[in-house]
């Protein structure tokens, strides 16, 4: 009996796919939406993310240009991104919010790779818990004469080469999200 991987393999994968959105919110000196992403603000009493209340669009490289589809709800959206720890200071003028994402400085990207780099390892603790689920897994069978030795150790080598490829692929993401805030 072979040991089936795919479910372990759906995991480790939804785990580097939540490092890779978890980067998209990093503030690397561009302006972007996917920054306020996890910003909500207080809609007639449903916490709401901006996005869906606002219309967010880039105008140039570092100006972020937020309109409201309800005006009276400026004042919210602005507080919001104030209390974020996104260090962002927008800037109200009654019809629309701009934020202007201040230019990065060395000591900010190199503050940022060290975020990057510990991201990225949370990411690789992720898919090792998964591999621990998975040799448990394997055990149980094992002991409980489901599987042979040869099947165990067979399971073992898979479970180990599919920890190794996602996290070879997390570092790669690491290694060229810290490249990038380097080049800016």
């Amino acid at each position: 009996m072979k040991f089936e991987t795919a479910e372990f393999e759906s995991k480790m994968k939804k785990s580097v796919e939540a490092y890779g959105k978890s980067l998209l919110v990093l503030r690397v000196g561009r302006a972007s939406p996917e920054v306020l992403s996890k910003v909500t603000i207080d809609y007639y009493g449903t916490p709401t993310p901006i996005n869906q209340i606002a219309e967010m669009k880039v105008t140039d490289a570092r100006t972020l240009l937020i309109n409201s589809w309800d005006k009276s709800q400026l004042k919210a959206i602005e507080k919001a991104i104030l209390a974020s720890d996104l260090g962002l200071n927008p800037q109200n003028d009654g019809s629309c919010i701009r934020i202007i994402f201040p230019a990065m400085t060395e000591e900010t990207r190199r503050a940022m790779t060290k975020q990057v780099a510990k991201m990225g390892e949370d990411a690789k603790v992720a898919v090792r818990n998964i591999r621990r689920e998975a040799n448990d897994a394997i055990k149980a069978k094992k002991k409980n004469n489901e599987m042979t030795e040869d099947e165990a150790k067979a399971g073992d080598k898979q479970v180990q080469d599919l920890t190794d490829k996602y996290i070879k692929g997390i570092d790669e993401v690491t290694a060229a999200k810290q490249k990038e805030i380097m080049e800016i």
